[in-house]
Protein backbone atom coordinates (compact mmCIF):
# COMPACT_ATOMS: atom_id res chain seq x y z
CA UNK A 1 0.00 0.00 0.00
CA UNK A 2 1.58 3.98 -0.84
CA UNK A 3 2.22 5.82 1.87
CA UNK A 4 -0.11 8.46 1.72
CA UNK A 5 1.60 12.19 1.63
CA UNK A 6 0.37 15.37 2.16
CA UNK A 7 1.08 16.50 -1.61
CA UNK A 8 -0.60 13.66 -3.13
CA UNK A 9 -4.46 15.42 -3.06
CA UNK A 10 -3.05 18.60 -4.41
CA UNK A 11 -3.88 20.69 -7.85
CA UNK A 12 -0.60 22.48 -8.71
CA UNK A 13 -0.57 25.60 -11.24
CA UNK A 14 2.97 26.78 -12.59
CA UNK A 15 3.15 30.92 -12.78
CA UNK A 16 5.65 32.30 -15.36
CA UNK A 17 5.86 35.36 -12.94
CA UNK A 18 7.29 37.78 -16.25
CA UNK A 19 3.92 37.38 -18.04
CA UNK A 20 1.29 36.86 -15.14
CA UNK A 21 0.21 40.09 -13.48
CA UNK A 22 2.66 43.71 -13.79
CA UNK A 23 1.90 45.18 -10.37
CA UNK A 24 3.80 48.67 -11.08
CA UNK A 25 3.23 49.39 -14.90
CA UNK A 26 7.24 48.93 -16.43
CA UNK A 27 6.12 45.76 -18.70
CA UNK A 28 7.02 43.00 -16.61
CA UNK A 29 5.42 41.08 -14.03
CA UNK A 30 6.28 40.86 -10.49
CA UNK A 31 6.01 39.19 -7.24
CA UNK A 32 3.52 41.87 -5.82
CA UNK A 33 1.86 40.85 -8.67
CA UNK A 34 1.38 37.21 -7.81
CA UNK A 35 0.30 38.57 -4.09
CA UNK A 36 -2.29 40.61 -5.45
CA UNK A 37 -4.14 37.40 -7.51
CA UNK A 38 -3.95 34.73 -4.81
CA UNK A 39 -7.05 34.91 -4.32
CA UNK A 40 -8.02 34.30 -8.05
CA UNK A 41 -5.86 31.21 -7.78
CA UNK A 42 -7.77 30.17 -4.53
CA UNK A 43 -11.00 30.57 -6.91
CA UNK A 44 -10.08 28.49 -9.32
CA UNK A 45 -9.13 25.76 -6.89
CA UNK A 46 -4.78 25.33 -6.70
CA UNK A 47 -3.28 24.69 -3.28
CA UNK A 48 0.49 24.64 -4.75
CA UNK A 49 2.42 27.25 -7.05
CA UNK A 50 5.34 26.57 -8.61
CA UNK A 51 6.96 30.37 -9.54
CA UNK A 52 9.74 30.04 -12.56
CA UNK A 53 12.97 31.72 -11.08
CA UNK A 54 12.63 35.29 -9.66
CA UNK A 55 16.50 35.25 -8.43
CA UNK A 56 19.08 38.25 -9.43
CA UNK A 57 20.03 37.52 -12.71
CA UNK A 58 21.34 39.18 -16.17
CA UNK A 59 18.33 37.01 -17.53
CA UNK A 60 20.42 35.10 -20.65
CA UNK A 61 17.84 32.64 -20.22
CA UNK A 62 14.90 34.08 -18.52
CA UNK A 63 16.70 33.55 -15.39
CA UNK A 64 17.30 30.46 -15.65
CA UNK A 65 21.05 31.82 -15.10
CA UNK A 66 20.98 32.67 -11.39
CA UNK A 67 23.58 35.49 -10.89
CA UNK A 68 22.99 34.99 -6.74
CA UNK A 69 20.59 33.11 -4.93
CA UNK A 70 19.88 34.81 -2.13
CA UNK A 71 18.64 37.99 -4.03
CA UNK A 72 15.26 38.97 -5.82
CA UNK A 73 16.26 40.31 -8.75
CA UNK A 74 14.94 43.73 -8.52
CA UNK A 75 12.89 43.91 -12.02
CA UNK A 76 10.12 41.27 -9.56
CA UNK A 77 10.39 43.05 -6.64
CA UNK A 78 12.27 42.53 -3.60
CA UNK A 79 12.60 39.50 -0.68
CA UNK A 80 10.75 41.47 1.20
CA UNK A 81 7.38 40.79 -1.33
CA UNK A 82 8.86 37.45 -1.44
CA UNK A 83 8.08 37.18 2.18
CA UNK A 84 4.26 38.62 2.13
CA UNK A 85 3.78 36.02 -0.41
CA UNK A 86 5.03 33.27 1.47
CA UNK A 87 3.14 34.35 4.51
CA UNK A 88 -0.27 35.44 2.46
CA UNK A 89 -0.24 32.21 0.36
CA UNK A 90 0.08 30.06 3.71
CA UNK A 91 -3.06 31.93 4.87
CA UNK A 92 -5.05 30.75 1.91
CA UNK A 93 -3.31 27.43 2.49
CA UNK A 94 -1.21 27.34 -0.59
CA UNK A 95 2.55 26.40 -0.95
CA UNK A 96 4.79 27.58 -2.66
CA UNK A 97 7.37 26.11 -4.42
CA UNK A 98 10.49 27.73 -6.08
CA UNK A 99 12.47 26.52 -9.20
CA UNK A 100 15.92 25.20 -8.23
CA UNK A 101 18.78 25.52 -10.59
CA UNK A 102 21.48 24.02 -9.64
CA UNK A 103 23.29 22.07 -12.72
CA UNK A 104 24.63 25.36 -13.71
CA UNK A 105 24.58 29.25 -12.48
CA UNK A 106 25.13 32.79 -14.46
CA UNK A 107 28.57 33.94 -15.79
CA UNK A 108 27.96 36.73 -13.27
CA UNK A 109 27.61 34.53 -10.04
CA UNK A 110 30.69 35.68 -7.45
CA UNK A 111 31.71 32.09 -8.21
CA UNK A 112 32.18 32.08 -12.04
CA UNK A 113 34.08 35.53 -11.45
CA UNK A 114 36.11 34.30 -8.49
CA UNK A 115 36.83 30.95 -11.17
CA UNK A 116 38.34 33.71 -14.14
CA UNK A 117 40.41 35.58 -12.02
CA UNK A 118 42.02 32.39 -10.75
CA UNK A 119 41.27 29.19 -12.91
CA UNK A 120 43.49 27.43 -11.25
CA UNK A 121 42.33 28.32 -7.99
CA UNK A 122 39.82 27.06 -5.29
CA UNK A 123 36.60 28.61 -7.21
CA UNK A 124 38.22 27.24 -10.50
CA UNK A 125 37.09 24.04 -8.79
CA UNK A 126 33.75 25.23 -8.93
CA UNK A 127 33.20 24.40 -12.66
CA UNK A 128 34.81 22.35 -15.39
CA UNK A 129 37.35 24.01 -16.91
CA UNK A 130 39.60 22.72 -19.96
CA UNK A 131 42.42 23.39 -22.39
CA UNK A 132 42.50 22.67 -25.74
CA UNK A 133 44.74 19.87 -26.57
CA UNK A 134 46.08 20.42 -30.16
CA UNK A 135 44.29 22.98 -30.82
CA UNK A 136 40.95 20.86 -30.72
CA UNK A 137 38.07 21.63 -27.90
CA UNK A 138 37.69 18.56 -25.45
CA UNK A 139 34.72 17.25 -26.61
CA UNK A 140 32.52 17.38 -29.85
CA UNK A 141 29.14 18.06 -27.63
CA UNK A 142 26.49 20.17 -28.64
CA UNK A 143 24.71 22.90 -26.28
CA UNK A 144 20.99 22.89 -25.56
CA UNK A 145 20.97 26.16 -27.75
CA UNK A 146 23.19 25.09 -30.56
CA UNK A 147 26.82 25.69 -30.98
CA UNK A 148 29.85 23.71 -28.72
CA UNK A 149 29.75 23.51 -25.37
CA UNK A 150 32.82 25.06 -24.48
CA UNK A 151 33.82 28.75 -24.11
CA UNK A 152 36.54 30.62 -23.82
CA UNK A 153 37.63 31.75 -20.38
CA UNK A 154 37.82 35.84 -20.65
CA UNK A 155 41.41 36.48 -21.16
CA UNK A 156 42.84 33.10 -20.50
CA UNK A 157 43.36 29.60 -22.87
CA UNK A 158 41.33 28.15 -20.60
CA UNK A 159 37.71 26.99 -21.86
CA UNK A 160 34.61 26.24 -19.07
CA UNK A 161 31.66 23.82 -19.95
CA UNK A 162 27.89 25.06 -20.31
CA UNK A 163 25.41 22.92 -21.54
CA UNK A 164 22.87 25.36 -21.68
CA UNK A 165 23.47 29.16 -22.93
CA UNK A 166 27.77 30.36 -22.59
CA UNK A 167 26.51 32.77 -20.02
CA UNK A 168 25.57 29.28 -17.82
CA UNK A 169 28.25 27.61 -17.21
CA UNK A 170 27.85 23.94 -15.43
CA UNK A 171 28.66 23.54 -11.82
CA UNK A 172 30.90 20.78 -10.86
CA UNK A 173 29.11 18.55 -9.10
CA UNK A 174 32.00 15.86 -8.30
CA UNK A 175 33.18 18.87 -6.12
CA UNK A 176 31.80 18.10 -2.46
CA UNK A 177 32.66 22.23 -1.65
CA UNK A 178 30.17 23.05 -4.11
CA UNK A 179 27.18 20.43 -3.31
CA UNK A 180 27.80 21.79 0.42
CA UNK A 181 26.92 25.21 -0.60
CA UNK A 182 23.94 24.30 -3.00
CA UNK A 183 22.62 22.44 -0.16
CA UNK A 184 22.91 25.11 2.22
CA UNK A 185 21.18 27.54 0.11
CA UNK A 186 18.05 24.53 -0.27
CA UNK A 187 18.11 24.75 3.54
CA UNK A 188 17.97 28.43 3.51
CA UNK A 189 14.80 28.35 1.82
CA UNK A 190 12.69 26.17 2.73
CA UNK A 191 13.57 27.60 5.91
CA UNK A 192 12.33 30.48 4.57
CA UNK A 193 8.68 28.94 4.49
CA UNK A 194 9.22 27.29 1.05
CA UNK A 195 6.54 23.99 0.47
CA UNK A 196 9.20 22.81 -1.54
CA UNK A 197 10.98 23.04 -5.02
CA UNK A 198 10.66 21.92 -9.15
CA UNK A 199 14.28 20.84 -9.91
CA UNK A 200 15.57 21.99 -13.43
CA UNK A 201 17.10 20.05 -15.93
CA UNK A 202 18.91 17.82 -13.14
CA UNK A 203 20.08 14.75 -15.04
CA UNK A 204 22.77 16.82 -16.39
CA UNK A 205 24.50 17.59 -13.15
CA UNK A 206 26.38 13.95 -13.69
CA UNK A 207 29.09 14.01 -16.74
CA UNK A 208 31.21 11.37 -18.09
CA UNK A 209 33.95 11.18 -16.25
CA UNK A 210 36.44 11.67 -19.38
CA UNK A 211 35.01 14.13 -21.86
CA UNK A 212 35.56 12.50 -25.27
CA UNK A 213 33.80 12.84 -28.48
CA UNK A 214 30.68 10.45 -29.55
CA UNK A 215 29.18 10.47 -33.22
CA UNK A 216 28.31 13.42 -34.83
CA UNK A 217 24.51 13.36 -35.46
CA UNK A 218 24.45 16.94 -37.66
CA UNK A 219 26.99 18.59 -40.48
CA UNK A 220 28.20 20.62 -37.41
CA UNK A 221 30.44 17.78 -36.23
CA UNK A 222 28.63 18.02 -32.64
CA UNK A 223 26.50 15.51 -30.94
CA UNK A 224 23.27 16.03 -29.17
CA UNK A 225 23.44 16.06 -24.88
CA UNK A 226 21.29 12.64 -25.36
CA UNK A 227 24.01 10.63 -26.34
CA UNK A 228 26.10 12.40 -23.31
CA UNK A 229 23.79 11.17 -20.95
CA UNK A 230 23.09 8.67 -21.71
CA UNK A 231 27.00 7.14 -21.53
CA UNK A 232 26.66 8.37 -17.77
CA UNK A 233 26.33 7.15 -14.66
CA UNK A 234 26.56 7.71 -10.91
CA UNK A 235 23.92 10.33 -10.44
CA UNK A 236 22.04 8.63 -7.99
CA UNK A 237 25.02 9.69 -5.46
CA UNK A 238 24.31 13.42 -6.02
CA UNK A 239 20.86 13.51 -5.71
CA UNK A 240 20.38 10.82 -2.59
CA UNK A 241 22.64 13.02 -1.34
CA UNK A 242 20.95 15.91 -2.27
CA UNK A 243 17.46 14.42 -0.82
CA UNK A 244 18.43 13.30 2.64
CA UNK A 245 20.55 16.79 2.98
CA UNK A 246 17.55 19.44 2.19
CA UNK A 247 13.93 17.90 0.94
CA UNK A 248 13.91 14.82 3.31
CA UNK A 249 14.48 16.72 6.96
CA UNK A 250 11.65 19.78 5.74
CA UNK A 251 9.20 16.95 4.45
CA UNK A 252 9.47 19.32 1.11
CA UNK A 253 7.52 18.59 -2.17
CA UNK A 254 10.16 17.99 -4.73
CA UNK A 255 9.67 17.09 -8.75
CA UNK A 256 12.66 16.96 -11.22
CA UNK A 257 12.45 17.79 -14.53
CA UNK A 258 13.48 14.87 -16.17
CA UNK A 259 13.64 14.12 -19.85
CA UNK A 260 16.62 10.81 -19.91
CA UNK A 261 15.92 8.44 -17.01
CA UNK A 262 16.96 5.04 -18.08
CA UNK A 263 15.21 1.70 -18.05
CA UNK A 264 14.54 0.47 -14.95
CA UNK A 265 15.74 3.50 -12.94
CA UNK A 266 12.27 5.28 -12.48
CA UNK A 267 11.56 3.75 -8.51
CA UNK A 268 15.16 5.32 -8.16
CA UNK A 269 13.83 8.47 -9.13
CA UNK A 270 9.99 8.42 -7.43
CA UNK A 271 8.75 6.21 -4.93
CA UNK A 272 9.08 6.01 -1.53
CA UNK A 273 12.57 6.20 -0.93
CA UNK A 274 12.88 8.42 -4.19
CA UNK A 275 15.31 11.29 -4.78
CA UNK A 276 12.14 13.24 -5.68
CA UNK A 277 8.55 13.66 -4.62
CA UNK A 278 7.72 13.40 -8.20
CA UNK A 279 9.00 13.74 -12.08
CA UNK A 280 7.31 15.57 -14.52
CA UNK A 281 6.08 12.94 -17.54
CA UNK A 282 7.37 14.34 -20.53
CA UNK A 283 6.72 11.36 -22.48
CA UNK A 284 3.67 13.55 -24.30
CA UNK A 285 5.95 16.52 -25.29
CA UNK A 286 8.71 14.91 -26.47
CA UNK A 287 6.77 12.67 -29.02
CA UNK A 288 7.62 13.26 -32.74
CA UNK A 289 10.85 15.76 -31.66
CA UNK A 290 14.09 15.14 -33.87
CA UNK A 291 17.66 15.71 -32.83
CA UNK A 292 17.52 17.47 -36.62
CA UNK A 293 15.95 20.37 -35.02
CA UNK A 294 12.11 21.64 -34.94
CA UNK A 295 11.60 21.53 -38.82
CA UNK A 296 12.22 17.87 -38.66
CA UNK A 297 9.34 17.66 -35.87
CA UNK A 298 6.31 14.91 -36.80
CA UNK A 299 3.00 17.03 -34.87
CA UNK A 300 1.51 14.35 -32.83
CA UNK A 301 -1.66 13.00 -33.64
CA UNK A 302 -4.47 12.48 -30.78
CA UNK A 303 -3.53 9.08 -31.22
CA UNK A 304 0.53 9.50 -30.41
CA UNK A 305 -1.41 11.66 -27.06
CA UNK A 306 -2.89 8.70 -26.07
CA UNK A 307 -0.20 6.19 -26.30
CA UNK A 308 2.16 7.99 -24.33
CA UNK A 309 -0.25 8.88 -21.69
CA UNK A 310 -1.05 5.03 -21.50
CA UNK A 311 2.40 4.11 -21.26
CA UNK A 312 3.35 6.68 -18.95
CA UNK A 313 0.65 5.32 -16.53
CA UNK A 314 1.69 1.59 -16.86
CA UNK A 315 4.83 2.29 -16.40
CA UNK A 316 4.11 4.81 -13.04
CA UNK A 317 1.89 2.22 -11.52
CA UNK A 318 3.21 1.15 -8.41
CA UNK A 319 5.68 3.20 -7.78
CA UNK A 320 4.64 6.84 -7.29
CA UNK A 321 3.49 9.92 -9.42
CA UNK A 322 4.06 11.51 -12.23
CA UNK A 323 3.55 15.62 -12.48
CA UNK A 324 1.16 15.04 -15.59
CA UNK A 325 1.11 18.64 -17.71
CA UNK A 326 -0.55 20.08 -21.29
CA UNK A 327 2.36 22.32 -21.16
CA UNK A 328 4.57 25.06 -19.19
CA UNK A 329 7.07 27.59 -20.10
CA UNK A 330 9.46 25.67 -22.34
CA UNK A 331 6.76 24.09 -24.65
CA UNK A 332 4.29 25.43 -26.92
CA UNK A 333 0.92 25.72 -25.77
CA UNK A 334 -1.24 22.58 -25.03
CA UNK A 335 -4.37 23.14 -26.69
CA UNK A 336 -2.48 24.04 -29.73
CA UNK A 337 0.20 20.97 -30.26
CA UNK A 338 -1.98 18.20 -29.45
CA UNK A 339 -5.41 19.20 -30.41
CA UNK A 340 -6.25 19.25 -34.25
CA UNK A 341 -6.84 22.56 -36.10
CA UNK A 342 -10.35 22.14 -36.10
CA UNK A 343 -11.16 20.59 -32.06
CA UNK A 344 -9.68 24.33 -30.66
CA UNK A 345 -12.59 25.76 -29.59
CA UNK A 346 -14.16 25.47 -26.10
CA UNK A 347 -15.51 21.73 -26.16
CA UNK A 348 -12.13 20.77 -27.58
CA UNK A 349 -10.14 22.26 -24.70
CA UNK A 350 -12.38 21.01 -22.07
CA UNK A 351 -11.55 17.54 -23.35
CA UNK A 352 -8.43 17.75 -23.62
CA UNK A 353 -8.66 18.81 -20.42
CA UNK A 354 -10.32 16.27 -18.77
CA UNK A 355 -8.57 13.29 -20.38
CA UNK A 356 -4.65 14.67 -18.95
CA UNK A 357 -6.78 16.07 -15.58
CA UNK A 358 -8.17 13.02 -14.59
CA UNK A 359 -4.93 10.72 -15.26
CA UNK A 360 -3.17 9.43 -12.26
CA UNK A 361 -0.43 11.59 -10.81
CA UNK A 362 -0.51 15.66 -9.89
CA UNK A 363 -2.31 17.83 -12.09
CA UNK A 364 -0.24 20.81 -13.21
CA UNK A 365 -1.66 23.80 -14.66
CA UNK A 366 0.34 26.28 -16.64
CA UNK A 367 -1.03 30.09 -16.29
CA UNK A 368 -3.47 30.56 -19.00
CA UNK A 369 -4.17 26.75 -19.81
CA UNK A 370 -7.44 27.24 -17.67
CA UNK A 371 -8.76 30.05 -20.07
CA UNK A 372 -7.73 27.61 -22.94
CA UNK A 373 -5.13 29.80 -24.38
CA UNK A 374 -3.04 29.64 -27.97
CA UNK A 375 -0.01 29.48 -29.49
CA UNK A 376 0.73 33.06 -31.03
CA UNK A 377 1.64 33.60 -34.66
CA UNK A 378 4.82 35.53 -34.94
CA UNK A 379 5.02 37.22 -38.23
CA UNK A 380 8.90 37.67 -37.74
CA UNK A 381 11.51 35.99 -35.86
CA UNK A 382 12.09 40.16 -34.45
CA UNK A 383 9.33 39.03 -32.49
CA UNK A 384 10.91 35.99 -30.60
CA UNK A 385 12.73 36.92 -27.56
CA UNK A 386 13.52 32.97 -26.66
CA UNK A 387 16.81 32.10 -27.56
CA UNK A 388 16.08 28.13 -28.33
CA UNK A 389 13.63 29.91 -31.28
CA UNK A 390 16.00 32.05 -32.51
CA UNK A 391 18.57 28.86 -32.73
CA UNK A 392 16.41 27.01 -34.27
CA UNK A 393 14.79 29.43 -36.66
CA UNK A 394 18.41 29.35 -38.07
CA UNK A 395 18.76 25.42 -37.82
CA UNK A 396 15.58 25.64 -40.41
CA UNK A 397 17.48 28.21 -43.03
CA UNK A 398 20.07 25.94 -42.72
CA UNK A 399 18.17 23.08 -44.10
CA UNK A 400 16.76 25.28 -46.58
CA UNK A 401 13.42 26.31 -45.68
CA UNK A 402 12.36 29.82 -46.60
CA UNK A 403 12.22 32.32 -44.09
CA UNK A 404 8.18 32.40 -44.14
CA UNK A 405 8.76 28.81 -43.42
CA UNK A 406 10.98 28.78 -40.61
CA UNK A 407 8.77 31.42 -38.83
CA UNK A 408 6.01 29.27 -39.10
CA UNK A 409 7.87 26.05 -37.33
CA UNK A 410 9.00 28.37 -34.99
CA UNK A 411 5.65 30.00 -34.49
CA UNK A 412 4.66 25.92 -33.82
CA UNK A 413 7.52 25.05 -31.33
CA UNK A 414 7.98 28.61 -29.49
CA UNK A 415 8.79 28.82 -25.86
CA UNK A 416 7.29 32.32 -26.46
CA UNK A 417 3.91 30.80 -26.92
CA UNK A 418 4.05 29.75 -23.19
CA UNK A 419 5.40 33.11 -22.29
CA UNK A 420 2.93 35.69 -23.60
CA UNK A 421 1.38 37.66 -21.46
CA UNK A 422 -1.59 36.08 -19.46
CA UNK A 423 -5.04 37.69 -20.56
CA UNK A 424 -6.73 39.01 -17.58
CA UNK A 425 -9.13 40.90 -19.64
CA UNK A 426 -10.21 42.13 -23.16
CA UNK A 427 -9.09 45.43 -22.20
CA UNK A 428 -5.45 46.98 -23.26
CA UNK A 429 -2.38 44.50 -23.23
CA UNK A 430 -5.24 42.05 -21.84
CA UNK A 431 -5.09 43.56 -18.23
CA UNK A 432 -1.54 42.53 -17.69
CA UNK A 433 -0.34 45.70 -17.77
CA UNK A 434 -0.70 49.39 -18.04
CA UNK A 435 3.00 49.89 -19.54
CA UNK A 436 4.25 48.04 -22.39
CA UNK A 437 4.16 44.29 -22.53
CA UNK A 438 8.02 43.06 -22.36
CA UNK A 439 6.91 40.41 -25.05
CA UNK A 440 3.60 41.00 -27.04
CA UNK A 441 0.04 39.22 -26.57
CA UNK A 442 -1.58 36.88 -28.12
CA UNK A 443 -3.89 39.02 -30.61
CA UNK A 444 -7.10 36.42 -29.53
CA UNK A 445 -7.20 38.18 -26.20
CA UNK A 446 -10.04 39.81 -26.61
CA UNK A 447 -11.81 37.02 -27.29
CA UNK A 448 -9.85 34.51 -24.83
CA UNK A 449 -9.72 36.26 -21.24
CA UNK A 450 -10.58 35.44 -17.58
CA UNK A 451 -12.97 38.82 -17.35
CA UNK A 452 -15.36 36.58 -20.00
CA UNK A 453 -15.28 33.05 -18.80
CA UNK A 454 -14.91 33.81 -15.04
CA UNK A 455 -18.90 34.07 -14.58
CA UNK A 456 -19.95 32.04 -17.34
CA UNK A 457 -20.59 28.24 -15.68
CA UNK A 458 -19.91 26.93 -18.89
CA UNK A 459 -16.40 28.57 -19.85
CA UNK A 460 -13.60 26.10 -19.24
CA UNK A 461 -12.35 28.44 -16.77
CA UNK A 462 -15.59 26.96 -14.75
CA UNK A 463 -14.86 23.68 -16.20
CA UNK A 464 -11.11 23.35 -14.87
CA UNK A 465 -12.98 24.57 -11.39
CA UNK A 466 -15.27 21.72 -11.48
CA UNK A 467 -12.40 19.05 -12.24
CA UNK A 468 -10.13 20.48 -9.57
CA UNK A 469 -13.54 19.96 -7.13
CA UNK A 470 -13.84 16.09 -7.98
CA UNK A 471 -10.55 15.65 -7.39
CA UNK A 472 -11.33 16.93 -3.87
CA UNK A 473 -14.35 15.76 -3.05
CA UNK A 474 -14.46 13.02 -0.40
CA UNK A 475 -16.71 10.71 -2.20
CA UNK A 476 -14.07 10.25 -5.23
CA UNK A 477 -10.56 11.45 -3.88
CA UNK A 478 -9.68 8.55 -2.92
CA UNK A 479 -10.09 6.93 -6.40
CA UNK A 480 -8.94 10.33 -8.38
CA UNK A 481 -5.99 9.58 -6.47
CA UNK A 482 -4.58 6.77 -5.90
CA UNK A 483 -7.26 4.82 -8.20
CA UNK A 484 -5.00 2.55 -11.04
CA UNK A 485 -5.18 3.91 -14.39
CA UNK A 486 -7.60 0.71 -17.26
CA UNK A 487 -6.71 1.84 -20.12
CA UNK A 488 -9.76 0.65 -22.56
CA UNK A 489 -10.00 0.75 -26.15
CA UNK A 490 -6.55 1.33 -27.01
CA UNK A 491 -7.11 0.48 -30.51
CA UNK A 492 -10.22 2.68 -31.59
CA UNK A 493 -8.71 5.49 -33.39
CA UNK A 494 -9.51 8.71 -32.24
CA UNK A 495 -10.99 7.37 -28.63
CA UNK A 496 -9.05 7.65 -25.41
CA UNK A 497 -10.86 6.11 -22.93
CA UNK A 498 -9.83 5.06 -19.53
CA UNK A 499 -11.00 3.61 -16.23
CA UNK A 500 -9.63 4.98 -12.46
CA UNK A 501 -10.27 1.79 -10.30
CA UNK A 502 -10.17 2.44 -6.65
CA UNK A 503 -11.36 0.22 -3.33
CA UNK A 504 -14.95 -0.39 -4.03
CA UNK A 505 -15.10 2.34 -7.02
CA UNK A 506 -14.85 2.44 -10.47
CA UNK A 507 -14.96 5.88 -12.29
CA UNK A 508 -15.00 6.16 -16.71
CA UNK A 509 -13.18 9.08 -18.74
CA UNK A 510 -13.90 8.54 -21.87
CA UNK A 511 -13.00 10.92 -24.76
CA UNK A 512 -13.89 11.43 -28.51
CA UNK A 513 -10.98 13.61 -30.67
CA UNK A 514 -13.11 13.78 -33.91
CA UNK A 515 -15.95 15.64 -35.03
CA UNK A 516 -18.33 12.73 -36.15
CA UNK A 517 -20.78 11.41 -32.58
CA UNK A 518 -19.06 7.64 -31.98
CA UNK A 519 -20.74 4.74 -30.45
CA UNK A 520 -18.15 2.72 -27.84
CA UNK A 521 -19.20 -0.29 -25.93
CA UNK A 522 -17.05 -1.10 -22.87
CA UNK A 523 -17.82 -3.69 -20.86
CA UNK A 524 -19.74 -3.29 -17.86
CA UNK A 525 -21.12 0.31 -18.94
CA UNK A 526 -24.42 0.14 -19.22
CA UNK A 527 -27.61 2.26 -18.48
CA UNK A 528 -28.00 0.96 -15.33
CA UNK A 529 -24.36 1.11 -14.43
CA UNK A 530 -23.46 4.48 -15.31
CA UNK A 531 -24.14 7.94 -13.18
CA UNK A 532 -22.39 10.85 -14.99
CA UNK A 533 -20.34 13.38 -13.16
CA UNK A 534 -18.84 15.95 -15.43
CA UNK A 535 -19.35 16.47 -19.39
CA UNK A 536 -18.27 19.01 -22.02
CA UNK A 537 -21.55 18.39 -23.75
CA UNK A 538 -24.88 16.68 -23.24
CA UNK A 539 -25.77 13.39 -21.28
CA UNK A 540 -24.10 10.53 -23.15
CA UNK A 541 -26.72 8.02 -24.75
CA UNK A 542 -26.01 4.73 -22.99
CA UNK A 543 -28.56 2.03 -24.49
CA UNK A 544 -27.69 -2.10 -25.81
CA UNK A 545 -25.24 -0.78 -28.66
CA UNK A 546 -23.29 0.82 -26.01
CA UNK A 547 -22.31 4.46 -25.40
CA UNK A 548 -22.71 7.57 -28.33
CA UNK A 549 -20.06 10.11 -27.60
CA UNK A 550 -20.85 13.10 -29.14
CA UNK A 551 -17.96 15.27 -31.67
CA UNK A 552 -15.16 16.20 -29.12
CA UNK A 553 -17.10 14.95 -26.17
CA UNK A 554 -15.71 14.10 -22.87
CA UNK A 555 -17.58 11.74 -20.27
CA UNK A 556 -16.43 11.22 -16.34
CA UNK A 557 -19.10 8.84 -14.93
CA UNK A 558 -18.91 6.54 -12.43
CA UNK A 559 -19.81 3.13 -13.06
Amino acid sequence: MMKKEWWHGKTAYQIYPKSFYDSNGDGIGDIPGITAKLDYLKELGVDMVWISPVYLSPCADQGYDIADYYQIDPVFGTMEDMDELLEKAKKREIGVVMDLVVNHCSDEHEWFKKACEDPEGEYGKYFYLEKKKEGKLPCNWRSYFGGPVWEQMPGSDWYYLHVFHKKQPDLNWENPVVRERIYEMINWWLDKGLAGFRIDAIINIKKPQMFKDYPPDREDGLCDMGTVLADTSGIGDFLREMRDRTFRPHEAFSVGEVFNAKDGELGDFVGEEGYFSSIFDFRQTVEGKSVDGWYAARIPTPDDYKRCCFESQREMEGTGFYSNIIENHDEPRGVSHYLPKEARNSKGKKLLAALYFMLKGLPFIYQGQELGMENRCFASIDEVDDISSRDEYQVCLEAGLSPAEAMEVVSRYSRDNARTPFQWSGEENGGFTTGKPWLGLNENYREINLEQQRNDPDSLFAFYQKLIGLRKDPEYRDTVVYGKTEPVLEEESGIMAYFRQGEGQRILVAGNFGQEERLIRIDGVDKGSFRLLLSNGGEPVLDERGMVLEGLQVVIGVV
